[in-house]
This record gives structure tokens, sequence and C-alpha cells, in this order.
């Protein structure tokens, strides 16, 4: 009988992968073995070779859920040991994958949806039912490896009846560390905000003061929600007031796609995403008179949409539905709309504990719906634009992270040779200012982490040094370099230098868009070199000036400058970035239009020191930001002239273009190769618009066309094929399909983000590539 040994790298372990390889391998009769290795999970077989192939078609078509297989080693045993039957065996001593050794949370799985709503099951309405296809996962380890013991379930000790699934490999609970039941897991219940803990079912509290028009904060897998109707606008409205977002979206749960339905216009891959086990948030076009509140994101033409991913978001629904036997229930539309978002105050990190939730909502919920199982990692809700092809992450958080990308998969990944495959010294790169993320590198693998958020925030910036040392005992490494921006003053760059002291590490400071560029090559295994387009709002150049619109030759050895945007002034400093007034005032004084800022801007009382300001050249320092050119554009149409959020002006701006034609396909216009391009014509072109909606189409296909021929001409005289495209600006869909497709027709490649997200979160992931390239071209 011929035998084989198998090797699986991917997500294949605590996903129910081991018990799916033993029922597979019994049902074809097959003799063997199955354990965790370092390599993820060996698999020895021997039977019939019918059977043999069968099982590898199998292995591939029918996996769990959870699983996924990056690669799969096949080898021919000379000599097979003898079996007797198939069986599961402990994992090698010692054994640590060298991929993520604990996936991501995921949503309720169908089969634990149908217990949970069946009277007959022990686990009727228990809002902590899981099994190895779904349930917490990140969000409640505390240490390696992944036992019950070393997570947040360490205190709740399982049941005879729960201890019997955890030991059985044919259960689908086996070996599943979160599992519990009523009698022996985490409870519920219900507080008031004058912390009084109420007597009866904790969910019909919840659902009555929901209809009462209240607010309620939930903890979930990752942290607390507040949640309130959201077709009451005035509940609404006092959740903006008591949580201070006076304009920030907020995102909307319902039962299903087809509550959706009326609200969004569903595209076939918001659908696949929606019901993706990471359930994340999905941006959808907002549906015409659906009869909604613009409280819910004043003056935008997308809504944030999602569904329930946690039992106890399915229960609140379950108990407002009047508690309906069965699970029929769950595909018919309901009414019923949630706003669904972060529990904390604007600006400040989601909240985890029950303790930090009584002391900082005071005044925002009227109700607490708490439990007894520990958050271990705070995990934001993932963020996803599916309203257009391509489809762009734009938060990686609950359910998406920790993220591991193996270059080394990649077509053209740098790390093979010829001869001999190069293995980069692990990096620790620490990322951005805002929209902060980590990232750690072991081999060919990058382990990005979830969202942290922007480091002006105390809070946030002890997030930060927790995650570096959680990631890397996790993944048991020790950084051998540490990465940073190239901004000194940072928390990150900060931090950076005191590890790179602490861990005798060389420290490699990265600058911001080298590393935006970074990041779309490490998606794509590329070592360049590439035309690189970074468009963003601001990052600190290799000159100290401050950038945000380039053109860089990027390749292993490094980056060097090829085109640049003209600059603007920033009228008073970072104020620019938050008033867009102060950018269409600085405009119209470049254009000379002194008649224009008297009659549009004298009632401000800055107006004046600020034009003396720009005569002066003083505090106005200049930036060749994208950004601020939407900001200027907002201003300039009269869309907005102070910011409540980042980026509002420009997604006010964008939302303007989906009424009014843009105009079509003009005929190409190739520019000269020039090292700077001035974008301030396509702003005259705005003074006097008196048609917002005409206006905002015109200045987007207008600089989408203009910077798709800068960068076609550039790469022309660089001799260059293929151009990578990140920042944050990417995320605007007029922009990003109009420039990319004027590209692609050039005959060049073009490579946008895929799985990490184009702003400022995968600037880690940049740094750490930029490094890793380095050591290689060194070693070459």
């Amino acid at each position: 009988m011929p035998a084989l040994r198998l090797t699986v790298a991917g997500q294949v372990q605590g996903v129910g992968f081991r018990p799916f390889v033993h029922r597979l391998a019994t049902e074809l009769a097959l003799a063997g073995q199955v354990c965790n290795s370092r390599q993820g999970v060996q698999i020895e077989l021997s039977g019939a070779a019918a059977q043999l192939a069968r099982f590898q078609h199998r292995l591939r078509t029918e996996l769990p859920p959870l699983a996924r297989i990056d690669s799969l080693a096949v080898e021919t045993l000379p000599a097979p040991a003898s079996y007797a039957g198939f069986r599961i065996v402990a994992s090698e001593q010692g054994a640590r994958t060298l991929a993520l050794p604990v996936t991501p949370d995921a949503a309720v799985c169908p089969h634990c949806l149908a217990e949970l709503f069946d009277p007959a099951d022990r686990r009727y309405c228990y809002p902590f039912i899981n099994c190895t296809q779904c349930g917490p996962r990140y969000s409640l380890i505390r240490a390696l490896p992944y036992d019950r013991a070393n997570t947040s379930m360490a205190r709740f000790r399982q049941c005879a009846d729960c201890q019997r699934e955890y030991d059985d490999p044919g259960h689908r609970r086996f070996h599943a560390q979160p599992n519990a039941c009523p009698a022996c897991g985490p409870a519920l219940w219900a507080e008031t905000a004058a912390g009084e803990t109420l007597h009866g079912d904790a969910l019909t509290h919840a659902v009555a003061a929901i209809r009462r028009g209240e607010i309620v904060a939930l903890r979930g897998i990752g942290g607390f929600h507040l949640a309130c109707d959201a077709r009451n606008e005035a509940a609404v409205l006092r959740l903006r007031q008591r949580k201070r977002r006076p304009a920030k979206p907020f995102a909307l749960m319902a039962l299903n796609t087809a509550s959706l339905a009326a609200v969004v216009e569903l595209t076939d891959s918001g659908q696949q995403w929606l019901r993706h086990p990471a359930a994340p948030i999905v941006l959808q076009a907002r549906r015409t008179g659906a009869g909604l509140t613009d409280a819910l994101a004043p003056g935008l033409d997308r809504l944030g949409v999602m569904l329930p991913h946690s039992p106890l978001h399915w229960l609140l629904f379950h108990e407002a539905r009047g508690r309906p036997v069965g699970h029929a229930w769950t595909e018919q539309p309901d009414a019923l709309l949630l706003v669904m978002t972060s529990a904390n105050r604007s600006g400040e990190p989601l909240i985890t504990d029950n303790g930090e939730a009584r002391d900082k909502l005071a005044g925002i919920a009227d109700l607490l719906l708490l439990h007894d199982r520990e958050i271990e990692h705070r995990c934001d809700d993932s963020l996803i634009d599916a309203s257009v092809e391509p489809v762009m992450p734009i938060r990686l958080g609950r359910g998406l992270a920790p993220l591991a990308l193996d270059t080394q998969a990649a077509a053209g990944a740098p790390w093979i040779g010829k001869k001999e495959t190069f293995v980069p010294a692990s990096v620790l790169a620490l990322g951005s200012y805002l929209k902060n993320t980590i990232c750690l590198t072991r081999g060919g693998h990058a382990f990005l982490s979830p969202h942290i958020g922007d480091l002006d925030n105390a809070d946030n910036c002890r997030t930060l040094e927790r995650s570096v040392d959680a990631l890397c005992q996790l993944l048991e490494i020790r950084p051998q370099q540490i990465a940073c921006d190239l901004h000194p003053d940072f928390h990150a760059s900060r931090l950076a230098r005191t590890l790179s002291e602490r861990l005798d590490a060389p420290l490699q400071p990265i600058q911001h868009h080298h590393a935006h560029i970074a990041a779309v090559m490490a998606e794509h295994g590329r070592g360049g070199p590439v035309l690189g387009l970074a468009l963003d709002g601001v990052g600190l150049g290799w000159d100290g000036q401050l950038r945000g619109g380039e053109l860089l030759r990027v390749d292993g050895s490094g980056y060097r400058p090829l085109g640049e945007l003209a600059p603007l002034p920033l009228p008073g400093g970072d104020a620019a970035a938050r008033e867009p007034w102060r950018m269409a005032l600085a405009v119209l004084h470049q254009l000379g239009r002194t008649d224009l800022i008297e009659q549009r801007f004298a009632e401000r009382p800055a107006t004046a020191a600020l034009l003396k300001m720009l005569e002066r050249g003083i505090n106005c320092p200049p930036t060749s930001s994208l950004g601020r050119v939407f900001d200027a554009a907002a201003a300039l149409l009269g869309l907005c002239e102070h910011q409540q959020y980042e980026a509002q002006a420009p997604m006010l701006l964008e939302a303007c273009v989906r009424e009014k034609e843009t105009g079509g396909r003009a005929p190409f216009s190739p520019l000269p190769p020039v090292a700077r391009l001035d974008l301030l014509p396509l702003l005259a072109e705005l003074v006097g618009e008196t048609d917002t909606a005409r206006g905002a189409a015109r200045f987007h296909a207008r600089l989408a066309d203009t910077l798709a021929a800068w960068a076609i001409a550039l790469a022309e005289q660089d001799r260059l094929e293929t151009v990578a495209i990140g920042g944050g600006c990417l995320l605007n869909r007029q922009l990003r399909q109009r420039m990319v497709g004027q590209i692609e027709a050039a005959g060049l490649e073009v490579l946008l983000p895929r799985r990490v997200p184009c702003n400022d979160a995968a600037i880690s992931l940049g740094q750490a590539w930029a490094v890793m390239l380095k050591q290689r071209s060194e070693q070459a």
C-alpha cells in the first residue's frame, strides 16, 4: 500500500482542520495520523492509490470555513509505518508554527446559529455559543500555545457535556478553546447607567431600551458597541451629541442582506463580504428614497453596513422579533436597523473592560449589556469599501487581523534566489502617526497587527507599546532590526529608538511615501523597480518638507524621487488641514484673486492675519499634499470650510459626483515628463463655479487624467513598466477608477492594495518591506 506525508501550511491550526482531516481519512478508509508541526499540519497516510488521490482533492475543496491552505508539500514515504486506523496525535514537542499561531475572530457559523435558535438545544439563546468554525480567537488569547489555560476562558471549567465534545475528534467542538454552555460558561446581564443590575432577561431590557429611543452599550467580541434605533432620528442625534461625534458617519447593522436591500445598493462583492466570516462593515451606495435620516451619514452617498457577527448581536434581533422558533426567520427581511458604532468618545480608543465602560460611558449609554468573558486584545470592526471594484480595505480589525502575508508565495518574490533562498532578519516596524499598526516579520512572512489608532491620544500610545510586546510574544520573535517613520517626534519613532537600544537592533527610519509604495510591493511580492505614485495627506520627506503627492522610483536599494506636486502654502500650519477655507484662501492668493478673498472670507477674524502670513511667507509651510488640494477644491465649491472629522471635505466632494456626469472619457492628452506638476490650473477652474455637482465632477475627471498622464510620462522616461499606487487619496473611487484605467490603457501594469489598506495603516508593512529589500540588496 503506498504511503504519503503531506505538509500543509496556511491557516490550519485552531480552525477544526485536524478533525476535518480525521473525518476525511476515515471516510476514505485511509490509515495514518495527523498532528500540528512547526510547518503547519503534518499528515501521514497509507491506503489505495485512488483513495489517496481523492483525499488530496477533497482536502483542498472541502476545507472548514476558517481554514486556508497556502502551500501543500507531498512526499512519498519509502517504508510506511503500520497504522491501525487513523488518529489525531499530540503536536510535535515544542512545535510552533511558522505561520500565525492563532486565527482572527470569526462570525457565528450556520451550525451554531441553528443550535442558538433551537429550543431543544442546550445552548438555546446562549450568547457565547461557538465551535472550531467560529467564535473568538485572537481577542481572548493571553499566551502560547493556544490552549484554554492561556485564554480568558481559563476561569470557566467545562462541564461534563462540554468536555466530552472537546475531547471527541469527530465533534466540531474538538479542542474548541472557548467552548462553553449556560451551565459552565460566561454569563450576560444588564445594568442601568447608575450601576444597578436589572433582574430578568438582559436582552428583553436591551430591546425595550432601544425601542424607547435609548442608547445601549453592549460588550461584543473585540470591544463595546453603542447601539440605538437607526430609524429614530432623535436617538441618532442624541448619540451624536453624547459621543461628541457631530458628523462622522455611523455604521448600521441589519438582520440580513434582504433587510439592507431597501436602504443600500448591494453589489455582488458587498454581499460576499457581508457574509464573510470576518463580518466587516461594508461600504455600499446609499439608496435614494430609503427614508433614513441624513444624520446617519451627513452629506455622504454611501453607508457602512454590517450583519450580526456575535451570538449577542443575533439575539438582539431574535428578541426584537418576538423570539421565533427555528432559524428560517433569519433569512426574512426585517425593518429593524441599528446604529452600531464603537463605544468611546470621539478620538478615544475602543472600550473593552466592564469597569472602564461603567466609568467612561456614563452620560453616553442609558443601559449596559455586560458579560464576564474578558477581552485580551482590543479589535475594532474591520471596514471594507465594496461599493465599486476593486474592493478596497480601509481598516483591518476584528476578523481580518492579525493579518499574515506569505511573501514567499508570491510570483517572483525577491527572497527566492537561483541557487539558494535568502532569509531576511526579523524586522519590527512601528508604523505611522495616524491609523497606526505595527508589523513583525519572520523569514518571508509579514504579520500585520489590528488597527491601533491615531497616536495623538495617550491611551493609543500605551496600546501601541502593549501591542509590540504582545505580538512579539505571540509569534515568539525577537526583532533583529527596528523600522519607523522618518519623522523623529512621532511617539512610534521615539518608541522605536527605545526598542533599538534595548534590543541592540539597528534602527532604520523609512520615508513616509517610500513606505506607502513598499507596502503595495509587499502585497504583490515585488522587489522592483517600480514607479511609485504616492497620494495622501502628509508625510515628512527626505528633505524635511511636508509631502503628499510624489512619484518615486523604488527598488531593493531604496528609492529615488522623480516628481512632486507643486506645493501649496498651509496658512497657519496644521490648522489648514482642519479648516479647508484656509486652503481656498491660499489658492485665491496664489491666483491673485484678492477681490474674492475679501468677498468670501472678510467676516472671518483670521483672514487679515493669514493674508499677511501668505504675503511674507511666515507660518505657511509649503506642502505637496494631494489631500490639501482636495480640501481646497471642496472649500472653493462651498462644500466644507471646517472639517469635523478627517477627510470630511474630500468625502463630501466625492459624494457630489454621483449626481452628475464627469463628461465621459476625454481624448487622452499626454504630458511631457515634468518633475513638478502644478494643479493650480485645475483649482482655478472652480473659482466662480455656480454648480457644485458639475464642478466636483469636472475636478475629479481632470485630476485623474492629469495624474495618469504625469505617471505615464515619467514611467516612459525612466523605462519602468509597473506603477504601484498607494496613499489615502486612493480611497477616492472617482479618482482611482479613472486614473488607473488611463494608466493601464497605456500598457503599464498597475499594482494596487488588495488585502491591506492604502492609507497609513499600511505604513508599518511598507517600512518592514523596505528594510527587508535593503537586506536582500546588500546580500546580493
